[in-house]
């Protein structure tokens, strides 16, 4: 390839690169996100329970954990002044993938939400997770000693829905095919 030749391909190259990278960007005045996923947080009466559940009988890995200092904590208005640690689940490897942060908050007298079904108290009321096979779910389930609420419940085709409750009661649907 002669030297002008090779000077026009990599012009080319660049100049469809941006257009790619340009089309891949929303469109200005649209709300952009670092992430498209969110992270999680639930407080927990007991911490070690809780992290039992989510591993065994849902499926999460721990990846991580932090401190919250007392004072941050006061600072942002994420309690009154009372440190707490935060363990950080997700149910993969991906980097990108949602996490569920449980946290235990010693000496705040938290109290539990009404979680009898999902209508029974405002704000957010369960965690959907997808899973690629409800009877693997199911027998995951019945190994760590959790039962679901009622048995899976055929949504249509050969999806089902199974909800079970963690250690504090929160409500989990499970949501996959039968294999």
């Amino acid at each position: 390839m002669k030297k002008h030749q090779m000077h026009v391909f990599i012009a080319a190259s660049v100049i469809a690169g941006v257009f790619v990278l340009a089309a891949a960007r929303p469109e200005s005045g649209t709300a952009e996100f670092s992430r498209t996923t969110i992270d999680l947080g639930v407080v927990v009466s007991d911490v070690e329970k809780a992290a039992k559940f989510y591993t065994g009988a849902i499926g999460f890995q721990q990846v991580g954990s932090f401190d919250v200092a007392g004072q941050m904590a006061g600072d942002t208005g994420l309690t009154d002044n009372r440190p707490f640690q935060v363990r950080v689940f997700a149910l993969g490897n991906d980097p990108v993938a949602t996490k569920l942060k449980i946290m235990e908050v010693p000496g705040a007298g938290s109290k539990k939400v009404d979680n009898q079904y999902i209508s029974s108290s405002l704000g957010f009321s369960y965690l959907t997770i997808m899973v690629s096979n409800i009877d693997k779910a199911m027998a995951r389930l019945a190994r760590n000693g959790v039962a679901p609420v009622k048995p899976p419940y055929q949504l249509g085709g050969n999806n089902y829905l199974a909800l079970v409750k963690d250690p504090d009661g929160n409500i989990i649907e499970l949501i996959g095919p039968k294999q």
